[in-house]
Protein backbone atom coordinates (compact mmCIF):
# COMPACT_ATOMS: atom_id res chain seq x y z
CA UNK A 1 0.00 0.00 0.00
CA UNK A 2 1.15 3.60 -0.69
CA UNK A 3 2.64 4.94 2.33
CA UNK A 4 0.42 7.21 4.89
CA UNK A 5 1.69 8.65 7.84
CA UNK A 6 -1.55 10.27 9.08
CA UNK A 7 -2.82 6.59 8.70
CA UNK A 8 0.52 4.95 10.96
CA UNK A 9 -0.38 7.42 13.23
CA UNK A 10 -3.89 6.39 14.18
CA UNK A 11 -3.36 3.29 14.58
CA UNK A 12 -0.01 3.56 16.60
CA UNK A 13 -2.28 5.89 18.86
CA UNK A 14 -4.45 3.39 19.16
CA UNK A 15 -2.26 0.71 20.47
CA UNK A 16 -0.42 3.26 22.50
CA UNK A 17 -3.82 4.51 24.44
CA UNK A 18 -4.30 0.78 25.09
CA UNK A 19 -0.99 0.55 26.77
CA UNK A 20 1.32 -1.22 23.91
CA UNK A 21 4.68 -0.32 24.70
CA UNK A 22 6.06 -0.96 21.34
CA UNK A 23 3.62 1.45 20.31
CA UNK A 24 3.81 3.64 22.36
CA UNK A 25 7.59 4.35 21.60
CA UNK A 26 6.44 4.15 17.41
CA UNK A 27 4.37 6.78 18.12
CA UNK A 28 7.02 8.72 20.38
CA UNK A 29 9.16 8.80 17.57
CA UNK A 30 7.21 10.36 15.65
CA UNK A 31 6.36 13.37 17.48
CA UNK A 32 9.87 13.23 17.59
CA UNK A 33 10.86 13.40 13.77
CA UNK A 34 7.21 14.97 13.08
CA UNK A 35 6.40 11.96 10.86
CA UNK A 36 2.47 12.59 10.24
CA UNK A 37 1.85 14.46 13.35
CA UNK A 38 3.51 18.08 13.91
CA UNK A 39 6.70 17.91 15.25
CA UNK A 40 6.59 18.30 19.75
CA UNK A 41 9.42 16.99 21.78
CA UNK A 42 7.64 16.93 24.46
CA UNK A 43 4.67 14.97 23.58
CA UNK A 44 7.52 12.58 22.16
CA UNK A 45 8.72 12.39 26.01
CA UNK A 46 5.67 11.50 27.05
CA UNK A 47 5.10 8.53 24.85
CA UNK A 48 8.99 7.45 25.11
CA UNK A 49 8.14 7.48 29.07
CA UNK A 50 4.83 5.17 28.88
CA UNK A 51 7.21 2.74 26.90
CA UNK A 52 10.16 3.00 29.13
CA UNK A 53 8.37 2.36 32.15
CA UNK A 54 7.13 -0.55 31.34
CA UNK A 55 10.86 -1.75 30.87
CA UNK A 56 11.16 -1.49 26.75
CA UNK A 57 14.36 -1.37 26.02
CA UNK A 58 13.60 0.96 22.75
CA UNK A 59 11.68 3.25 24.91
CA UNK A 60 14.19 3.05 27.55
CA UNK A 61 16.83 4.17 25.19
CA UNK A 62 14.84 6.84 23.07
CA UNK A 63 14.05 8.42 26.64
CA UNK A 64 17.55 8.04 27.83
CA UNK A 65 18.64 10.20 24.52
CA UNK A 66 15.86 12.79 25.20
CA UNK A 67 17.58 13.94 28.73
CA UNK A 68 21.54 13.74 27.23
CA UNK A 69 19.78 16.25 24.62
CA UNK A 70 17.34 18.29 26.42
CA UNK A 71 15.29 17.40 23.48
CA UNK A 72 11.47 17.89 25.33
CA UNK A 73 12.46 17.34 29.09
CA UNK A 74 15.46 19.32 31.06
CA UNK A 75 18.89 18.24 30.26
CA UNK A 76 19.92 15.71 32.68
CA UNK A 77 22.96 12.98 32.08
CA UNK A 78 22.56 11.69 35.32
CA UNK A 79 18.64 10.39 34.39
CA UNK A 80 20.02 9.85 30.88
CA UNK A 81 22.47 7.28 32.22
CA UNK A 82 19.69 5.57 34.46
CA UNK A 83 17.55 4.49 31.30
CA UNK A 84 20.59 4.13 29.03
CA UNK A 85 22.04 1.39 31.87
CA UNK A 86 18.22 -0.18 31.67
CA UNK A 87 17.84 -0.48 27.98
CA UNK A 88 21.94 -1.88 27.84
CA UNK A 89 20.84 -4.58 30.48
CA UNK A 90 18.21 -5.62 28.60
CA UNK A 91 20.77 -6.23 25.56
CA UNK A 92 19.68 -2.84 23.48
CA UNK A 93 22.84 -2.10 21.24
CA UNK A 94 22.02 0.98 20.96
CA UNK A 95 22.11 2.26 24.27
CA UNK A 96 24.85 -0.19 24.88
CA UNK A 97 26.62 2.49 22.38
CA UNK A 98 25.36 5.47 24.26
CA UNK A 99 25.79 4.18 27.21
CA UNK A 100 29.99 3.76 26.92
CA UNK A 101 29.68 7.24 25.33
CA UNK A 102 28.86 8.76 28.57
CA UNK A 103 31.72 6.86 30.15
CA UNK A 104 33.93 8.41 27.67
CA UNK A 105 32.56 11.84 27.94
CA UNK A 106 32.22 11.94 31.44
CA UNK A 107 28.33 12.28 31.22
CA UNK A 108 26.24 11.69 33.73
CA UNK A 109 29.14 9.09 35.06
CA UNK A 110 32.77 9.38 35.87
CA UNK A 111 34.98 8.84 33.03
CA UNK A 112 36.07 5.26 32.80
CA UNK A 113 37.63 4.02 29.57
CA UNK A 114 37.52 0.32 31.12
CA UNK A 115 33.81 0.91 31.46
CA UNK A 116 33.54 2.09 28.21
CA UNK A 117 35.14 -0.08 26.35
CA UNK A 118 32.89 -2.87 27.33
CA UNK A 119 29.97 -1.28 26.74
CA UNK A 120 31.22 -0.51 23.20
CA UNK A 121 31.89 -4.06 22.54
CA UNK A 122 28.74 -5.24 23.98
CA UNK A 123 26.95 -3.18 21.32
CA UNK A 124 29.84 -3.72 18.25
CA UNK A 125 29.30 -7.73 18.98
CA UNK A 126 25.66 -7.33 18.03
CA UNK A 127 27.24 -5.62 14.61
CA UNK A 128 25.76 -1.62 15.80
CA UNK A 129 27.91 0.83 13.70
CA UNK A 130 28.90 3.49 16.22
CA UNK A 131 29.55 0.89 18.67
CA UNK A 132 31.71 -1.00 16.30
CA UNK A 133 33.24 2.17 14.99
CA UNK A 134 34.13 3.31 18.93
CA UNK A 135 35.81 0.05 19.70
CA UNK A 136 37.86 0.12 17.20
CA UNK A 137 38.53 3.87 18.09
CA UNK A 138 39.77 2.58 21.17
CA UNK A 139 41.68 -0.36 20.37
CA UNK A 140 43.60 2.51 17.85
CA UNK A 141 44.38 4.68 20.97
CA UNK A 142 45.23 2.11 23.67
CA UNK A 143 41.67 3.42 25.83
CA UNK A 144 40.41 1.14 28.16
CA UNK A 145 41.94 -1.76 26.32
CA UNK A 146 45.46 -2.57 24.78
CA UNK A 147 46.42 -0.85 21.58
CA UNK A 148 45.43 -3.23 18.78
CA UNK A 149 45.87 -2.05 15.26
CA UNK A 150 44.58 -5.17 13.59
CA UNK A 151 41.82 -5.08 16.43
CA UNK A 152 40.96 -1.64 15.58
CA UNK A 153 40.89 -2.13 11.64
CA UNK A 154 38.46 -4.94 11.60
CA UNK A 155 36.01 -2.62 13.83
CA UNK A 156 36.27 0.29 12.19
CA UNK A 157 35.88 -1.97 8.81
CA UNK A 158 32.87 -3.47 9.74
CA UNK A 159 31.22 0.16 10.90
CA UNK A 160 32.70 1.51 7.83
CA UNK A 161 30.64 -1.40 5.46
CA UNK A 162 27.62 -0.52 7.49
CA UNK A 163 28.59 3.36 6.83
CA UNK A 164 29.70 5.28 9.60
CA UNK A 165 31.55 8.32 8.46
CA UNK A 166 33.85 8.08 11.47
CA UNK A 167 34.60 4.44 10.67
CA UNK A 168 35.98 5.18 6.95
CA UNK A 169 37.85 7.97 7.95
CA UNK A 170 39.69 5.56 10.47
CA UNK A 171 40.14 2.89 7.95
CA UNK A 172 42.38 5.09 5.56
CA UNK A 173 44.28 6.25 8.90
CA UNK A 174 45.16 2.89 9.90
CA UNK A 175 45.66 1.10 6.62
CA UNK A 176 48.67 4.51 6.70
CA UNK A 177 50.14 2.49 9.55
CA UNK A 178 49.82 -1.09 9.18
CA UNK A 179 51.29 -3.31 7.37
CA UNK A 180 49.96 -5.24 4.86
CA UNK A 181 50.09 -8.36 6.33
CA UNK A 182 48.19 -6.79 9.16
CA UNK A 183 45.34 -5.42 6.87
CA UNK A 184 44.90 -8.42 5.65
CA UNK A 185 44.48 -10.34 8.96
CA UNK A 186 41.62 -7.42 9.94
CA UNK A 187 40.05 -8.07 6.82
CA UNK A 188 40.07 -11.43 7.13
CA UNK A 189 38.79 -11.01 10.79
CA UNK A 190 35.98 -8.77 9.88
CA UNK A 191 34.87 -11.41 6.90
CA UNK A 192 34.45 -14.29 9.55
CA UNK A 193 32.43 -11.90 11.91
CA UNK A 194 28.89 -13.52 12.98
CA UNK A 195 26.94 -10.61 14.82
CA UNK A 196 25.84 -11.85 18.28
CA UNK A 197 22.20 -12.15 18.57
CA UNK A 198 20.43 -11.14 21.57
CA UNK A 199 18.60 -14.07 23.16
CA UNK A 200 14.84 -14.46 23.07
CA UNK A 201 14.53 -14.24 26.83
CA UNK A 202 16.16 -11.07 26.53
CA UNK A 203 14.35 -9.73 23.75
CA UNK A 204 11.04 -10.73 25.76
CA UNK A 205 12.36 -8.65 29.03
CA UNK A 206 11.53 -5.81 26.44
CA UNK A 207 8.38 -5.75 26.76
CA UNK A 208 7.72 -6.87 30.02
CA UNK A 209 6.61 -4.46 32.64
CA UNK A 210 8.91 -3.78 36.08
Amino acid sequence: MAKDYAEAMKWFRKAAEQGDAKAQDHLGICYLQGTGVAKDYAEAVSWFRKAAEQGDANGECHLGVSYLLGNGVVEDDVEAVRWFRRAAEQGDAKAQNSLGACYVNGHGVTMNAVKAVKWFREAAEQGEANGECNLGLSCERGDGVGKDYVEAYKWTLLAADQGQQAAKTAVVRLEALMTPEQVAEGKRLAHIFKPRQVSPAADDASSAGR
